[in-house]
């Protein structure tokens, strides 16, 4: 555990009792901190209170005697309103963190001046492929027997890993609630993989969206930046870190596009991936039969992990070898089984349209089950030629027949995963895909995607 630096004596309090507010309790805790914590769910409270963390209620709290809040991800602090206990912080002029911030205030320690190498911060954000991203650099870290710990938005709170040993790489998933707040951020390499339009209300639009994505690199100062440019917002950010054409310090990555110029590109077309310098090509790695990596959006993220990892030492053939064995992501274009040719896809993290775009185009002869909770934006892209490799949809959701209505493919209303699952399953004949990417999100039906893409898994398991 980390423990929080700079606290002793202080009082810090907690607003949101979820994993990384628990874990932030603690480790203020440890460091001296007075914690007032809270949070507006009884259960919370009782489960973090049995965790020896004491409770104060904070929509009654004296802020001129706190130094500091620290707030969970999840609760907005600015769109569309702020929660009323982080508006009386604000207004008593009470600095607002959260454990991100903290943790880079405090993951360097005294022992690192006796290392070889100073361990380093990988942060990975983006729209879609951040998980995907941060778990392929981890696993081809492991695969190189460098040491490494993945945390942040996926696995741990950034304050449950273990104290940094010589020559570690920390690799950090950072959503966009994560990066809009936090009052410091310094990773040493930085990852933006992809912007499409996510989470519009909590930042005001698109463009509040892309300004906390932003944050990580203007105010973070990676000393490298390794940036998707398929779309207007990463180009120009990349245009924006750049010094100029033969500035290696920013790393342009591409799975649409081969990318010219004299810098330090890394794209993939028609499978392969490429490594440009100066102009030149220095190496290649076929994706093609990866099947922990399927499709062009999975090769834009073997091009953001390829990136860091070069960055960070490892030779081509190292790398390649790492992608060739990593087994893929769990509710990530994640292969569950087969039978009689038939294949069973779960990515139940297709939460938005421009995801399920994606997986759509990954596979051919699709057997698609969508719908949910649909999102901002509608369906449009959803429909031709997106949907071109989809024989016949099969939606659920309580709104299944509204959201069947948008599509422009054949679609059958099935409501139940169950039922979608066995109707798909006796339709396909070999050579089909059973895909789960559901365009919309979860809690219509389900806590989150990960229950969705297990009752997906459990249901193919029956047949």
């Amino acid at each position: 555990m980390i423990t929080a630096q700079g606290v002793s004596g202080q009082t810090y309090a907690v607003l949101g009792l979820g994993r990384s507010g628990i874990s932030a309790a603690r480790a203020l805790q440890q460091g001296g901190a007075q914690v007032w914590a809270w949070d507006d769910m009884a259960e919370a409270r009782d489960r973090a209170s049995a965790q020896g963390i004491p409770m104060h209620d904070l929509t009654r709290a004296q802020w001129n005697e706190a130094d500091c809040l620290i707030v969970s991800p999840g609760i907005p602090h600015l769109y569309p309103t702020p929660n009323p206990i982080i508006h009386a912080a604000l207004r008593a002029g009470v600095p607002v963190d959260n454990d991100i911030g903290l943790f880079f205030r405090c993951f360097s320690d005294q022992d690192w001046q006796d290392f070889d190498t100073v361990p380093k911060v990988v942060t990975v954000t983006g729209s879609n492929g951040k998980s995907t991203t941060s778990a392929l650099i981890h696993h081809i870290l492991q695969s190189a027997n460098r040491p490494t710990q993945l945390a942040g938005n996926i696995g741990r709170g950034v304050f449950d890993i273990e104290p940094a040993i010589d020559g570690e790489v920390v690799v950090l998933e950072l959503s966009s609630y994560q990066t809009e707040l936090a009052r410091a951020l310094t990773p040493d390499i930085a990852v933006l993989t992809n912007i499409s339009p996510d989470h519009l209300d909590r930042h005001a639009g698109l463009g509040g969206y892309f300004a906390a994505k932003r944050r990580l690199f203007a105010e973070g100062g990676p000393d490298r930046a390794i940036i998707g440019i398929d779309e207007t917002e990463g180009l120009f950010l990349a245009n924006q870190l750049s010094q100029g054409a033969h500035d290696d310090r920013v790393i342009r990555i591409s799975s649409a596009q081969k990318i010219d110029g004299n810098g330090w590109n890394v794209f993939a077309r028609k499978g392969f991936l490429s490594e440009y310098r100066k102009g030149k090509q220095v190496a290649s790695i076929d994706l093609r039969d990866m099947r922990g990596l399927p499709g062009a959006h999975n090769h834009q993220n073997a091009c953001a992990a390829y990136a860091v990892t070069r960055s960070l030492g490892l030779a081509p053939r190292v790398i390649e070898q790492g992608m060739a064995s990593f087994g893929g992501l769990a509710h990530r274009s994640q292969h569950i089984a087969e039978k009689n040719g038939v294949h069973f896809v779960n990515d139940s993290k297709a939460t938005n349209v421009d995801s399920a775009v994606k997986a759509l185009e990954a596979f051919e002869n699709i057997r698609w089950i969508c719908g949910g909770l649909q999102k901002e934006g509608g369906l449009d892209a959803l429909r031709a030629p997106a949907a071109a490799n989809v024989k016949r949809a099969y939606v659920i959701g309580r709104e299944a027949a509204q959201f069947a209505l948008q599509l422009s493919c054949e679609t059958v209303v099935c409501t139940t995963m169950e039922t979608a699952v066995q109707q798909a399953a006796t339709d396909a004949v070999s050579g089909d895909t059973v895909l789960l990417a559901p365009a919309a999100a979860s809690f219509d039906q389900y806590d989150n995607f990960e229950q969705r893409g297990q009752d997906f898994i459990d249901q193919v398991a029956k047949i």
